[in-house]
């Protein structure tokens, strides 16, 4: 005898597998099965591009945040610029012509401190006496300031800050240096954009599979680029 309760609990799992069941065989029957294995493609490349790319979308977010709240963190910092510190002072063995570009003499200086092989710009001071040289570590950035006069270096290097840090990932590019890994960054950059593309279009079609989630999905969808229109005709 089946004790009272457990039959009808049987009967509605049963009812429920066969459910689905019927679910399975009505998409055998009327979805085409190419457009089943392209639907299981989409998810899949959906969610593994999301994994691969995650410790790049988690630097947008963070530095995004820095940025819309620049004055926050300041003020956290208490409120003083970058801040540099001096980390060593040398007397360069060579000399320079006095038609010398910046920048040649920039990676000179760089490759006798062993800080080459990553983005840099180099300018002359507003005076003219000295060559001021930028060497855009993304952790670790340095300053390094020649006076031709009496051949002297000055290496300064910038005091760690997070909100500095995400913001300088957040706008670090490559394709505008002769170095291999700059490049391989912007290609990693390039990358994103399509995975952040393709989200959006793989995300529609997944919403649109699920007809449960249409008209809620729909609803949302008009809010938000509502939302967005009003943002950008107004602000």
């Amino acid at each position: 005898m089946v004790p009272l309760g457990l039959g009808s609990q049987a009967a509605r799992t049963g009812s429920r597998a066969q459910s689905f069941r019927g679910r399975g065989v009505f998409a055998r029957q009327f979805c085409p099965q190419g457009v089943l294995m392209f639907s299981k493609l989409i998810r899949r490349v959906h969610m593994y591009l999301a994994l691969f790319f995650m410790p790049w979308m988690l630097i947008y977010a963070l530095s995004t945040i820095a940025m819309n709240h620049r004055d926050f963190f300041r003020d956290m910092y208490g409120g003083e610029p970058v801040v540099w510190e001096k980390e060593q002072e040398q007397v360069y063995p060579g000399t320079f012509s006095e038609d010398a570009e910046p920048k040649s003499i920039g990676l000179a200086l760089l490759t006798h401190l062993r800080l080459d092989g990553g983005d840099y710009s180099a300018r002359r001071s507003p005076d003219g006496r000295s060559i001021v040289v930028l060497r855009n570590d993304p952790v670790v950035p340095r300053r390094i300031t020649y006076t031709p006069a009496d051949r002297l270096v000055i290496v300064e290097k910038q005091l760690f800050r997070a909100s500095a840090f995400l913001e300088r990932m957040h706008r670090r590019r490559g394709f505008e240096s002769e170095y291999v890994l700059n490049d391989a960054w912007g290609v990693s950059v390039d990358l994103v954009i399509v995975a952040m593309i393709f989200w959006v279009f793989s995300g529609l079609w997944m919403w649109w599979e699920l007809k449960a989630t249409r008209t809620l999905g729909a609803v949302l969808m008009l809010a938000g680029a509502g939302l967005f229109a009003m943002f950008l005709f107004t602000i």
